[in-house]
């Protein structure tokens, strides 16, 4: 038997573990800090997952997903200054904005491949940072722009508690993981990765692969835009191009790599490692968190090359104090059980 983070068997089990810890934390005496570093946590893991969706579903690996969250985050902090207080409309507002941002783009890149995809998802991404640091009437430069306004909730009033907003934060990290989770188990993920394994055979059956991965592209704007919403949601409500920058994106990509690509558990993990090495670690480091986390990687790439979703555990079953051996596997073809069944008949 074999245990691992993204194996069938565990995976419901972990996943409702890890909701329920994540859920209490806020009630063991944790600081209002603290609190945020969690619901920071919450922000990168649901954008780690965004870029695994093309990265390790579609072979995309994509640097522009942190840019379409900063147009989102910039969306929900313009709306609280302007217009509204309301945290569903500001959602909505993200989800909308990063699904348009990453539509209004994606169509560059939908019939590019490998290498060419990354540059190109590369220029997307410094575009949209070069507008946020240029565009000052709107953005403030890099300056970032900022709000104390907390938000309100069906009619609540203003929520400014540390906890309350990080509880609110992970219901809508749940939501968004498990439609981006039902999402790559669907007939929709699958043809997703036989573009990423074979695209010219997905071609010769009859697959629109370039329409299939603009769609899968958008989605996964729409979940960035979703931590751009998480990004913001605690006070002070700040926004800046650095969230949008070069370095956020070679960051988030790293931790997608940590983790595993193909494992959205591992994304998780990745941005977790992500967060504690930046937030926790760099702090007693005198700032060379980087440093450590650039060792991570390299130790990562040549001792886990499917990261930290592919390590495994295993049990051995016993029977009587023996353990049998698991016999071949049986031959899925019609011409495999013809052979078996030749085989029974001559016996």
């Amino acid at each position: 038997m074999k245990w691992s983070f993204a194996g069938n068997r565990l995976t419901p089990t972990l996943t409702v573990s890890a909701v329920v810890v994540l859920a209490i934390l806020p009630l063991v005496g944790l600081s209002a800090y603290n609190v945020t570093i969690l619901t920071d946590f919450l922000a990168y893991a649901l954008l780690a997952m965004s870029i695994n969706l093309v990265a390790g579903h579609a072979g995309l690996l994509t640097m522009a997903h942190p840019a379409y969250a900063g147009v989102a985050a910039y969306a929900v902090v313009l709306l609280s200054l302007h217009v509204t207080q309301d945290g569903v409309l500001q959602l909505l507002a993200a989800l909308v904005a990063g699904a348009a941002a990453a539509a209004a783009t994606g169509w560059i890149t939908a019939r590019a491949t490998k290498v060419y995809f990354l540059m190109l998802s590369l220029a997307i991404g410094e575009i949209l940072y070069v507008i946020a640091v240029q565009w000052r009437p709107v953005t403030h430069g890099s300056d970032g722009l900022s709000t104390y306004s907390g938000m309100e909730f069906f009619g609540s009033g203003p929520v400014v508690l540390s906890g309350f907003i990080y509880w609110a934060a992970l219901i809508v990290f749940a939501v968004l993981a498990l439609a981006t989770v039902v999402l790559t188990r669907s007939p929709f993920g699958s043809a997703l990765r036989g573009i990423r394994d074979n695209e010219a055979r997905m071609r010769s059956l009859g697959y629109p692969t370039a329409r299939y991965k603009y769609f899968g592209w958008v989605f996964s704007g729409a979940v960035a835009g979703g931590a751009g919403w998480l990004l913001v949601a605690q006070q002070p409500r700040l926004v800046s191009p650095d969230d949008m920058s070069f370095q956020m994106a070679g960051l988030l990509l790293l931790a997608v790599v940590i983790g595993g690509t193909g494992s959205m558990w591992g994304s998780c993990l990745g941005a977790g490692v992500l967060v504690v090495m930046n937030e926790v670690v760099s702090q007693h480091l005198n700032g060379n968190g980087p440093l450590v986390l650039g060792i991570i990687f390299v130790v990562a790439v040549y001792a886990l090359p499917k990261g930290i979703a592919g390590i495994r555990f295993r049990r051995a079953e016993r029977s009587g104090g023996t353990h049998t051996p698991p016999g071949p596997p049986e031959d899925p073809t019609p011409s495999g059980h013809v052979e078996q069944k030749r085989e029974v008949e001559a016996s």
